[in-house]
């Protein structure tokens, strides 16, 4: 039995690459998948090392590295960072590039450029010219990042892969800020060059080397009970790769494993793959923790067999999974595609995991009864999360214990399953206060999106009319204004914000009319509400001369009245 062997030690990004130690990210391993928002976290982080009473240093987190002569490692965890801190360091690269082009400095800025590229990226072979580099990346991204990245060379726009297009886009977004930072100036290569070999200094890393693959999953289990997340993603593949490779496995059979994993990752995008293996594990078992999963599947992922039929209901679930959030997928009918797309439109996902057991069960036999399950979500979902905004972890644990019964047939029929949601579902008293009370601030997008949906429903119900409530033809107008002017002095400036973004205070109207109104008074307002081709619309000029709070408040009850009628499930039938 392998003795159990890993060290720990805290090291800095010069220790690390500045030593003449190599890393390697294994072929197997996730692609780059960094985007704009942990590129300019980790940025903030670090101009923040550099203000007057900033700290001396950042902690970049754990690094799981296995090795056999600690001399070239593979990183088993950390690859994300240590490819984002290799990429910025190239952009500095780059930058002293462009001042040695332009004169600047030239002969000083080329010695540091070369300094840098020999210290914490590789050097280039004085015989062949061929990079030696100190970082390699997996399959997917080391030939982009050696052939360009550390070459310096020209980025092609085209045949790049999702991977490659965002290890380009985060070279030209470090390289943005390096050169917003430091300039073009003759001094702006010595000023670069302080920053970089400040910088590789202040971040640090807990450094945990083993010596083999099921010491990594060791530590991976340890560090996940002390509440470190690692991937999901590549927890998962690691572990099943070496109960795989633990048997007589012939290479077919890893190709195999590989070529279904790709399909799948491929498929939904390694940061969206966790999400779709806990959907699908508690679709069709019982409720399984996200800090639980991995644990579990452990426990119940044995052998190669159990290994290989995993990935099979995987590969075929992942269809499913991925329809499921799209809206727009062929394999829908308008009723499914309009309950999916208001579910997309409410960032629910808690009955994923319920509509992937209703889908395997219904979907093939009685599609109807699968759409009138999806339907029947659609509203609850309106009711208890967007209204009401109740908590989620009741509904999730209810949604979970159907998709369970219906996996193990003890929910037979469409009705069984929407009977069973009742427990969730806001009755008629609850809605209508909710409704009644509710605000949407629409500065946020989605909420924007959301009132205009609820006000096109509504309008479909007073009038009959089916507008478009996504068409550029029509906009959201609110009645007190965003911006009030002197104009609405009458109502208390301290009552105004929680006014505005009432449901009651807002209401369709055509683009062309709600572009000259602004901020205008109400008496101006009404007049082009009289013109509107919405009913409820006109109905404000209609029945109300002048607009303040009771207004409001009697126009968004009469909506929550409404409200009842358009979002309802009917159980028993």
């Amino acid at each position: 039995m392998a003795t159990m062997n890993f060290n720990t030690t805290n090291s800095t990004f010069r220790q690390l690459l500045g030593n003449g130690l190599s890393y390697r990210v294994p072929p197997f391993q996730r692609d780059y998948s960094w985007t704009e928002d942990e590129w300019d976290d980790l940025w903030q982080d670090i101009l923040g090392l550099f203000e007057k009473d900033g700290e001396a240093q950042h902690y970049m987190g754990y690094l799981v590295l296995q090795t056999s002569d600690n001399k070239r490692f593979d990183i088993i965890d950390g690859q994300q960072r240590l490819t984002t801190i290799s990429i910025m360091i190239l952009a500095g690269l780059s930058h002293l590039g462009d001042l040695v082009e332009s004169n600047l400095d030239a002969v000083n800025n080329k010695k540091r450029l070369e300094q840098f590229r020999s210290s914490y990226i590789g050097y280039l072979d004085p015989v062949t010219l061929v990079p030696q580099p100190k970082l390699e990346l997996n399959r997917h991204n080391n030939r982009f990042y050696q052939t360009y990245l550390v070459s310096l060379e020209k980025l092609p726009q085209r045949g790049l892969n999702l991977s490659e297009h965002q290890l380009r886009k985060a070279f030209y977004w470090f390289r943005e800020r390096l050169k917003a930072r430091c300039g073009m100036t003759v001094s702006s290569g010595k000023d670069l060059a302080f920053f970089l070999d400040a910088l590789v200094d202040k971040l640090f890393f807990t450094e945990i080397r083993v010596n083999d693959e099921l010491n990594a999953f060791k530590v991976f289990e340890t560090l996940n009970a002390r509440g470190v997340r690692l991937s999901a993603t590549d927890l998962l593949k690691n572990y099943l790769f070496s109960v795989i490779s633990t048997q007589e496995t012939h290479e077919t059979e890893l190709k195999a494993l590989e070529d279904r994993w790709e399909r799948i990752v491929g498929l939904l995008g390694s940061e969206s793959f966790p999400e779709f293996l806990r959907v699908f594990w508690n679709s069709r078992n019982k409720l399984v923790r996200k800090s639980d999963l991995f644990k579990t599947i452990r426990k119940r992922i044995l052998d190669r067999d159990a290994a290989f039929g995993l990935l099979r209901d995987l590969d075929q679930s992942a269809a499913v999974y991925s329809a499921l959030r799209d809206p727009y997928d062929s394999s829908w009918n308008s009723d499914e595609r309009e309950a999916l797309s208001q579910l997309l439109m409410f960032n629910v996902r808690q009955p994923l995991a319920m509509l992937m057991a209703c889908h395997a069960r219904f979907y093939d036999g009685n599609r109807g009864a699968f759409t009138r399950i999806l339907r029947a979500i659609a509203v609850l979902s309106f009711r208890y999360n967007v209204i009401c905004n109740l908590q989620t972890h009741e509904q999730e644990r209810l949604y979970s214990d159907i998709a369970w019964k219906v996996s193990s047939g003890s929910l037979t029929s469409s009705s069984d399953v929407i009977d069973a949601l009742r427990v969730v579902y806001p009755d008629d008293d609850q809605f209508k206060i909710a409704f009644s009370e509710k605000e949407l601030r629409t500065t946020n997008s989605r909420n924007k999106k959301v009132v205009r949906y609820i006000m096109f429903e509504i309008e479909r119900q007073r009038s009959g009319h089916d507008f478009d409530f996504e068409s550029a033809l029509y906009s959201l107008e609110h009645i007190l204004p965003e911006h009030p002017s002197e104009a609405w002095s009458s109502i208390e400036a301290s009552r105004q914000d929680r006014l505005i973004y009432r449901i009651g205070n807002m209401t369709p109207l055509e683009t062309s009319r709600n572009g000259d109104l602004g901020n205008s008074d109400y008496t101006s307002k009404r007049t082009v509400y009289a013109q509107s081709a919405f009913r409820i619309t006109r109905a404000v000029a209609e029945h109300y001369d002048t607009w303040d709070e009771q207004k409001i408040d009697s126009r968004q009850s009469q909506m929550a009245n409404l409200a009842l009628g358009i979002w309802k499930i009917e159980f028993g039938e």
